[in-house]
């Protein structure tokens, strides 16, 4: 039993308050008793409890509401309920409000320091859970990558075993899902750490100007090249370039690009001397390469240049349990960021985020998260602080840019996924619903990946 296991006695009956407090005392705990749920609630503002025991019934606030005012400011906190009009009915309110146990009077003292050994040995498990987390995350964190998972664990090991090595290394995975974070790790822990890292999205910049921004340009090359200029390669020197949204790169540069892989020289714009250059390249594409080979958009011999070692960064759905520490990781962050003393999130709030998707990864999580803290009126943030689109997934939150098609594609996929709830399935009473033909409905349930057993014909 942890000796300073902090604990709030909260009773308006003087002689309960002072025999409860005093057993517990004895016990070995540290506790602090008050003699309203108002007075409770300045004391629980002003100080951590560990464990919050309180009377049901008392004048002005009862311990219910107490329950809810102190979860309000600190979710986390136990709470136990004595009463002495115990019913089962009363035991199942005070538990759904968020109650970790419920006991009647009179008090077997005998019992009530056993309930509260169990909280305290429950709790204190969790706490060492916790710090073991956190001591887990800082060993497997490497320049802001934070994961647990099995999938990141696995990431992080080849980031590290690949690091050293002079290896090009092909980075893929969904946007957002923090490619750019990997190429940063490669090069920190390579013998190139010293160098420059130089970043280049292929995508970003316009076609016109690629070529003179990766390998620069001679005075006159073209019009409005007043003087001569470096390039990224340039650069990049003796350290490493990182050429993000590699598919996007226009085949005359591919071919450039080939040349630097091959001979590691390469030609400025306007100019014919070969200019000699020492860079790791690292690339990263969200797009499927081998797509864009069967289609000639990208060449073949690219591909296997810069494909020696490939990452794959798995999408945030397909590792839900690094969700949580990245929240708890934005949350410190940004309020910190914002000078706001945010405690966490309310149970529901965090549930919605566990549960959503996140199409846009961990920076959609990260944008969330930020937005929370900077609306949020409370130290605590609930549902009421987060994106309609988390809340409700397919609908458009007024708050988030959105272009007129992705908008109209939800409203369309949540009318007819109504339709088919109120028809029950029926696809000929769905689309007299939605006022279209069965036909029609049939291409929008294809169009949208509806399964055949979320409808049925009839």
């Amino acid at each position: 039993m942890p000796n300073r296991f902090h604990i709030l006695v909260v009773d308006d009956e003087p002689v309960q308050r002072e025999m409860i407090g005093g057993f517990l005392k004895k016990q070995g705990f540290e506790v602090i008793a008050a003699d309203s749920a108002e007075r409770a609630l300045e004391l629980f503002r002003q100080d951590a409890f560990d464990l919050i025991l309180t009377d049901q019934k008392m004048t002005h606030m009862s311990g219910l509401e107490l329950l809810q005012a102190a979860h309000a400011i600190n979710p986390e906190t136990p709470v136990i309920l004595i009463t002495a009009f115990g019913t089962i009915e009363a035991a199942v309110a005070a538990l759904k409000q968020g109650a970790i146990d419920y006991l009647t009077k009179p008090l077997n003292l005998d019992e009530l320091l056993h309930r509260i050994r169990q909280v305290s040995d429950r709790y204190r498990i969790i706490n060492e859970n916790r710090e073991l987390r956190q001591a887990l995350q800082e060993r497997h964190r490497i320049e802001g990558i934070i994961g647990e998972s099995g999938q990141m664990l696995e990431v992080l090991s080849m980031v590290r075993r690949v690091a050293p090595s002079e290896a090009r290394v092909l980075i893929r995975g969904e946007v957002g899902t923090g490619k750019e974070l990997i190429a940063k790790a490669i090069h920190f822990g390579s013998a190139r750490a010293h160098g420059p890292l130089v970043k280049v999205n292929c995508a970003a910049l316009p076609e016109a100007l690629l070529e003179s921004e990766l390998f620069g340009h001679e005075k006159g090359a073209f019009t409005g090249a007043i003087g001569s200029r470096q390039g990224r390669f340039e650069l990049a020197n003796g350290g490493t370039i990182f050429l993000d949204e590699i598919g996007d790169l226009p085949l005359h540069l591919q071919a450039k690009l080939l040349r630097v892989l091959q001979e590691r020289e390469y030609e400025k714009v306007g100019s014919s001397r070969p200019v000699k250059v020492n860079v790791r390249i690292l690339a990263a594409s969200h797009r499927p390469l081998e797509d864009l080979i069967k289609a000639g958009q990208l060449r073949e011999d690219l591909y296997y240049r810069l494909n020696v070692v490939t990452i794959l960064v798995p999408p945030l759905r397909e590792r839900r349990s690094d969700i949580s520490l990245l929240i708890d990781h934005f949350l410190r962050h940004y309020a910190a960021k914002n000078g706001k003393t945010i405690r966490g999130l309310t149970p529901e709030g965090r549930d919605i985020l566990l549960r959503y998707d996140y199409p846009g990864n961990v920076r959609e999580l990260e944008n969330i998260i930020e937005r929370a803290v900077v609306l949020t009126r409370d130290s605590v943030i609930g549902s009421g602080d987060l994106p309609l689109t988390v809340q409700e997934p397919g609908v458009i939150d007024r708050d988030q840019e959105a272009n007129l098609t992705v908008a109209v594609e939800a409203l369309e996929r949540r009318m007819i996924k109504d339709a088919l709830a109120q028809s029950d399935g029926v696809q000929t009473r769905a689309a007299d619903l939605l006022g279209m033909t069965e036909r029609g409905l049939r291409y929008k349930l294809a169009k949208y990946g509806f399964r055949e057993e979320d409808s049925e014909s009839s």
